[in-house]
């Protein structure tokens, strides 16, 4: 059920490392207000770390993996019915839409030695079943035609789908999602802010 949060951040590490370190690909706006020790180069990292975050599109932040469990029954001349109970598994990922993320969302306390990131929300990714795992069971006369029994499967696809979208939408899982997403993002802005000579700013994440 839980994501593994080091491979995650591992990797967010290589891409902020990476890209601090290379020429911007086009101009970034360094609209930032700064004041005291909050330097234009510390802008300037901050700015490269929004564009590498807006370059991901949609950030992978937590996989939720369940199991839907579903039946579905036709009947024909109110005599002759086919059922199918599926019990399929299936992974649901968690991202941060970041297509709209800028500078704007960035701001820093002087005082405090604090900045502030204000994150989208939270969103569901699409529902990757694992068909190959799963476990069929037909009754009824109708299901002794293929026709009848793909029918049913598909019916029960459709089912399933709704129950995992249900499954991933409980208040633990998308809190889960949540704290995963800020540590992700503050840790994405951290290391930059490290390499810069700037340990002492603390990275706090939030959502909008």
């Amino acid at each position: 059920m839980r994501a593994s949060a080091p491979v995650l951040i591992v990797s967010h590490l290589a891409v902020a490392g990476g890209v601090y370190a290379l020429t911007d690909r086009r101009p970034i706006d360094t609209e930032v207000r700064h004041t005291g020790f909050f330097t234009v180069e510390t802008t300037k990292v901050l700015a490269t770390t929004v564009e590498s975050l807006r370059d991901e599109n949609r950030l992978l932040v937590f996989s939720y993996t369940g199991n839907a469990r579903v039946s579905a029954e036709r009947t024909r001349f109110w005599l002759l019915s086919g059922t199918q109970e599926l019990n399929v598994p299936a992974v649901v990922n968690y991202y941060l839409d970041l297509s709209d993320f800028t500078l704007a969302d960035v701001s820093y306390n002087d005082a405090a030695k604090v900045v502030a990131v204000r994150l989208p929300a939270v969103t569901l990714g699409d529902i990757a079943f694992q068909p190959e795992n799963a476990s069929t069971v037909n009754g009824g006369v109708l299901t002794f035609g293929e026709d009848t029994v793909e029918a049913l499967r598909r019916l029960n696809y459709k089912s399933a789908r709704r129950a995992m979208v249900a499954q991933a939408q409980q208040p633990g899982l998308l809190n889960e999602a949540r704290r995963r997403a800020r540590e992700n993002v503050q840790s994405y802005f951290e290391i930059p802010l490290r390499i810069a000579g700037r340990p002492d700013v603390k990275v706090v994440a939030t959502f909008r």
